[in-house]
């Protein structure tokens, strides 16, 4: 479907360019959120006379837009989920939780200007970035932990996925040193036994001689 951007979209276009997209992508996203219109002759002239406006809009939204990331950039957000040992989260974090929490902290931000490629499936610092308007983008730390205290040891720097692998190479270790301790030994026993076999046939009595 070829359309008419009314504000600059990332990888289509600017404002007035007409481009082709796809009609999902068109009809579930752009059109609904009136950031385009058909391209038709119609919608040119509307465009064409509708222009001063949209750009006055656009001029607009984008200082909300940095007026907001001025107060965004550099937060880190806690959320507290299940995990295994290992770190590996009992469900995920999606970008429906992150607006929710944004929202509690007092952030207005959509779900669709949230860029999070897939959903945060491990516990840890993640940094997420915010796509406020076309020509604004911010970076938010969003602290995923298993509790407030592991939010706050996280925060320091502090891995709290590994403690399971270093436990594992401990044990290796200890099994390595316990195999070496039998490998010395095992030469000394056999010799101390063959030393005692020895002593014990010297002490056999003689046959009498006739």
């Amino acid at each position: 479907m070829e359309i008419i951007l009314l504000e600059r979209i990332a990888r289509l276009g600017q404002m007035g360019d007409v481009v082709r997209v796809r009609n999902g992508y068109a009809r579930n996203f752009l059109l609904p959120q009136g950031k385009a219109l058909r391209s038709t002759a119609a919608n040119l002239k509307r465009f064409d006379a509708d222009k001063t406006q949209l750009e006055a809009r656009n001029l607009e939204r984008r200082g909300e837009a940095e007026s907001v990331a001025v107060k965004l950039n550099g937060q880190t957000f806690i959320i507290v989920r299940q995990a295994g040992e290992n770190g590996q989260l009992y469900g995920s974090v999606s970008t429906r939780d992150l607006a929710e929490i944004m929202e509690v902290a007092g952030f207005k931000v959509g779900r669709g200007q949230i860029e999070l490629n897939q959903p945060i499936k491990k516990i840890g610092m993640h940094n997420v970035v915010i796509s406020l308007h076309a020509e604004v983008e911010t970076s938010v730390a969003v602290n995923v932990a298993r509790s407030e205290d592991e939010a706050v040891r996280q925060a320091r720097g502090e891995d709290l996925t590994s403690g399971v692998i270093d436990e594992t190479e401990d044990f290796d270790e200890a099994e390595g040193a316990a195999e070496e301790t039998e490998t010395d030994e095992g030469p000394q026993d056999e010799t101390a036994a063959e030393e005692i076999d020895g002593d014990a046939g010297d002490d056999e009595p003689k046959p009498a001689e006739e």
